[in-house]
């Protein structure tokens, strides 16, 4: 059986695994960008925090997703806990280095013509160093969701939701019919998942990034 013909007939399964997939990925990557963003205005304005910060989060990257997710395992069992976790943080750590990049990149002028006329600090902060900042963190929000989309699938190897579990029942049925078929279509769903989320971040961007900034 062809890929086309193979999702046709099995659309109800593999509509709801796509559902499943998407669903966990735009969880995560919500809620490891609001981490990130909140762990960036707490060290931005510190040299230290800040290159401490942005260093531990690309070593963070270097941890392989399997290890992590397996370690996961001891605390909380198989399911969507550990794969919540394991995605939450990995999602978080492009957004931090991207976050304090683009805070402390605001011009120390801008933020004293602010004070000049009167503004507190919260404002300050999100009215004038947020909204400079955001195309910067909206660039890591849309890496971190290319890289989740992808990482997902492999959650399917603690009986996590989502399309893994046809690319890995598919390569552990190599030979038998309609194996690489299975696959296959879990990775093209991959695929369009994350130009679907990309597409929609795009649109994000020229919604909310001010025309004084593009």
């Amino acid at each position: 059986m062809n890929l086309w013909d193979y999702i046709r007939d099995r659309w109800d399964t593999l509509g709801f695994l796509t559902y499943q997939h998407a669903s966990l990925a735009f969880q995560t990557v919500l809620v490891g960008s609001l981490v990130a963003i909140v762990i960036a205005l707490l060290v931005y304005r510190s040299p230290l925090g800040s290159a401490l910060t942005v260093t531990a989060s690309r070593v963070a990257l270097t941890i392989p997703s399997l290890a992590l997710l397996a370690l996961l395992i001891i605390p909380f069992g198989l399911g969507v806990v550990p794969s919540f976790v394991m995605l939450a943080f990995f999602a978080a750590m492009p957004v931090i280095g991207n976050a304090i990049v683009g805070l402390r990149s605001v011009s120390p002028d801008v933020v004293e013509a602010a004070r000049g006329i009167g503004l507190p600090r919260w404002r300050i902060l999100l009215q004038v160093e947020l909204p400079i900042a955001w195309p910067v963190i909206l660039t890591g929000i849309r890496v971190s969701t290319q890289m989740i989309v992808g990482v997902a699938a492999i959650v399917a190897y603690v009986l996590g939701p989502g399309l893994g579990s046809l690319i890995f029942n598919g390569l552990a049925r190599l030979g038998g019919t309609n194996a690489l078929t299975m696959a296959a279509a879990g990775t093209v769903l991959i695929v369009l998942i994350a130009l679907v989320f990309d597409a929609l971040l795009v649109l994000l961007g020229r919604l909310t990034i001010s025309k004084g900034l593009k």
